[in-house]
């Protein structure tokens, strides 16, 4: 340590007789940055930091952390505005010191500079001073988790802390930011210091950032998905249709039939969690095709009514959601629609509908297993022979193949139907009596209309 002392004592001197020549560059960061006593403040600068960056280089393992903090505590009572630096480092410091310090009193002490520290960044520099932008949001969401992770009974703080950061960073939100939002209004809910209606609430707001940063934050997607399954997990016991509908119907009956951002929330808590055959979720979806007839509203009561099996009503919502912007959403109402059609019947509709889902997402294997679903349900209308007849069969299993090959997920379903079909392939004799054998290219009629392999039952 004192060849350190040694080194920065020219360093010193020299700040001495720099300002002491009145050097223009000195004179030109003069004033509130510095605040009162200029030179000292530069110099006090100068040697916290050196015995930080020593410090940092030890990996945070040595000793100069103590000289770095007596110099440090200056800067920060007395020329608060001379560099961010002074709150980075306080807060590096000041973790270190509280996860070491094995008493209780004093690491309450320096819990509580360590929340100055934070606040007086907030004071100084609540802007970012490259961009320009308010990043105060962000210093406060450290400062919240902070605040839980070395005083987790100040449950209350740390909630209102948090709450802040997010109201002013919205999408912006840090995912711990979130994660301890949460975590801390549950703890409230079970103290019964806030209502299961305020955490419902605070579970859409966050899950509508969380969204947002999947579909738009490429980098922090995988995190926010993570968090994504912490909220949906964490609000379970809390968000039963038990407690949603009676939460969201008062607000529906008071005057939130006419809000479509309400309803909106009622239409997606409600579907999130299953409780969509409740009156309210019927009422909600119908009011809101009411204020706002656009194709997204649409799919919602055509998608409500194909649930309670109104497949006539439904199909003609659906049919004017097909304009939907989400390709998601738009991809999803192509299967309902072939779906329905398959109900009613008109196969060669619901193939249309289950190709255009294909088509907006080829990942998906469920179109093709609805395809084949039709393909076979056609075996006894589609041919004038035994060959003919069963001829459905060999295409049918080519799209349990193809849903397969695309779609992982559903190999399990494919797989039996194609165990269960492939049986009901002709036999072998029955080919070789219509002079086929296996391998030979095979034209299926009908509305069907694909060609396909001959193959003997199995």
């Amino acid at each position: 340590m004192k060849t350190t002392r040694s080194f920065l004592l020219p360093l010193i001197i020299s700040l001495f007789l720099v300002a002491g020549t009145g050097h223009i560059a000195i004179a030109q960061v003069k004033g509130p940055k510095y605040g009162q006593d200029s030179v000292k403040c530069v110099m006090e600068i100068s040697l916290y930091r050196e015995f930080f960056k020593q410090w940092k280089s030890s990996d945070y393992t040595n000793i100069s952390v103590k000289d770095a903090v007596v110099h440090w505590r200056w800067v920060f009572f007395n020329c608060p505005l001379g560099t961010e630096n002074t709150y980075l480092d306080g807060v590096k410091m000041y973790n270190y010191f509280i996860k070491t310090e094995p008493n209780n009193a004093r690491k309450e002490l320096l819990i509580d500079t360590l929340m100055m520290i934070y606040d007086q960044r907030v004071t100084y520099f609540p802007n970012h001073y490259k961009t320009g932008q308010q990043q105060a949001g962000n210093i406060l969401g450290r400062k919240g988790v902070d605040l839980y992770q070395w005083r987790p009974s100040a449950t209350q703080e740390v909630f209102d802390i948090l709450k802040q950061s997010v109201g002013l960073d919205g999408n912006q939100s840090q995912t711990a930011v979130i994660v301890y939002y949460f975590r801390t209004a549950i703890e409230l809910v079970n103290s019964n210091i806030l209502g299961k209606d305020v955490l419902i609430e605070l579970f859409d707001q966050l899950m509508q950032i969380v969204e947002y940063n999947i579909q738009n934050n490429p980098e922090g997607r995988d995190d926010f998905e993570s968090v994504k399954a912490n909220l949906e997990l964490s609000v379970e016991p809390y968000a039963n249709c038990g407690d949603l509908v009676p939460i969201f119907r008062a607000k529906f009956d008071a005057g939130g039939d006419t809000n479509p951002e309400l309803l909106r929330k009622i239409i997606n808590m409600l579907d999130k969690k299953n409780c969509t055959t409740d009156p309210l979720y019927f009422d909600a979806t119908v009011k809101l095709y009411e204020l706002e007839p656009n194709p997204e509203s649409a799919f919602l009561i055509g998608r409500m009514l194909y649930k309670r099996n109104e497949i006539n009503k439904s199909s003609q919502y659906l049919t004017q959601a097909v304009d939907m912007a989400d390709t998601n959403a738009r991809a999803d109402c192509y299967l309902l629609l072939a779906d329905e059609f398959r109900t009613m019947k008109d196969f060669s509709r619901s193939r249309s509908y289950a190709y255009k889902c294909a088509e907006l997402r080829p990942n998906d294997g469920n179109p093709y297993i609805l395809i084949g679903d039709l393909y076979a349900a056609s075996a006894d209308v589609c041919g004038t022979d035994e060959i003919s007849k069963k001829a459905a069969y060999w295409v049918a299993v080519d799209k349990y193949y193809k849903a397969k090959s695309v779609d992982p997920s559903i190999e399990q379903v494919a797989n039996e139907r194609i165990y269960s079909y492939s049986r009901a392939f002709p036999a072998l004799e029955r080919l070789f009596f219509h002079d086929l054998k296996e391998g030979d290219s095979f034209t299926v009629g009908c509305w069907i209309n694909e060609t396909t392999t001959v193959r003997a039952s199995k």
